[in-house]
């Protein structure tokens, strides 16, 4: 009775009111996203946090040119709260993404627990990476120590860039070059003992890291090109991976010319 009085521009006001309240306290509330964008990206040939990222013991290492580069993602931490304008405005930004908290962060711990879990796959990274690579070269582990560190940075993603590092400074590309050919390359991927490379997701915000600091070449897991594709730009080179020997093959193939190198 009261509505059939109004306007019609008043009633629709009236109306419209419930709706702008409940989005108003939608606006307020934390959902349970995520966003990321663009990390850093750090040479393993080099150094992170005034240290070297590889350090090798028992064996020469080689002095090498150009770079390996582990790249990275960035994302609201684990206390962060996310609303829905920022979830918005990362649905219309190629520079971002938005995904579920628990695919960023094990679902139930706290800051601390997320930080030891992180930390606890960059070791179990680590330790996968440095035999891939050994068992690639057919070296003795027990003979042969390996310290790896890339800061504060945690996951098992950079295990691939880990074994390639290790692979150019004790072997290069097996006939006295670079396995970089003294290119920029970055890339992506887990490893496991055997030097089987898996996915790591966030690969297209990886590849735009990777272009922003000078990468003109990009390992990926074979099963995540058409992400890396999404977002490359069409000077960098797109080589897909599913093991380290094949990395280490494709990579020889392009420093020296020869051989097809394959590309998403």
């Amino acid at each position: 009775m009261f509505l059939s009085r109004l306007s019609r521009p008043a009633a629709l006001a009236v109306c419209a009111l419930p709706v702008v309240a409940l989005l108003a306290v939608a606006g307020l509330v934390p959902l349970p996203f995520a966003v990321a964008q663009p990390g850093p990206t750090t040479d393993v040939l080099g150094e992170a946090a005034g240290k070297p990222v590889i350090e090798v013991h028992g064996a020469p290492t080689r002095d090498t040119s150009g770079k390996l580069r582990a790249v990275t993602i960035s994302a609201t931490g684990p206390g962060t709260s996310v609303h829905l304008g920022d979830v918005v405005d990362g649905w219309f930004r190629d520079d971002r993404a938005v995904m579920p908290y628990d695919s960023v962060y094990p679902s139930g711990g706290s800051t601390k627990d997320i930080e030891r879990h992180n930390q606890q796959e960059m070791k179990g990274s680590q330790d996968a990476a440095t035999q891939a690579a050994l068992g690639y070269l057919g070296k003795q582990s027990g003979k042969i120590e390996v310290d790896l560190q890339l800061g504060n940075v945690g996951g098992p993603s950079a295990g691939l860039l880990f074994s390639l590092g290790i692979v150019d400074l004790l072997d290069g590309d097996g006939s006295g070059g670079d396995l970089t050919g003294g290119r920029s390359i970055a890339g992506t991927g887990t490893i496991d003992d055997s030097g089987k490379v898996g996915p790591v997701g966030g690969v297209s915000l990886k590849v735009q890291a990777a272009h922003r600091d000078g990468a003109t070449v990009f390992l990926v897991p074979r099963a995540e090109c058409a992400d890396a594709k999404a977002s490359a730009p069409k000077s960098m080179r797109l080589i897909p991976v599913t093991t380290l020997k094949g990395a280490v093959t494709d990579l020889t193939h392009l420093e020296k010319g020869g051989g097809s190198v394959p590309a998403c």
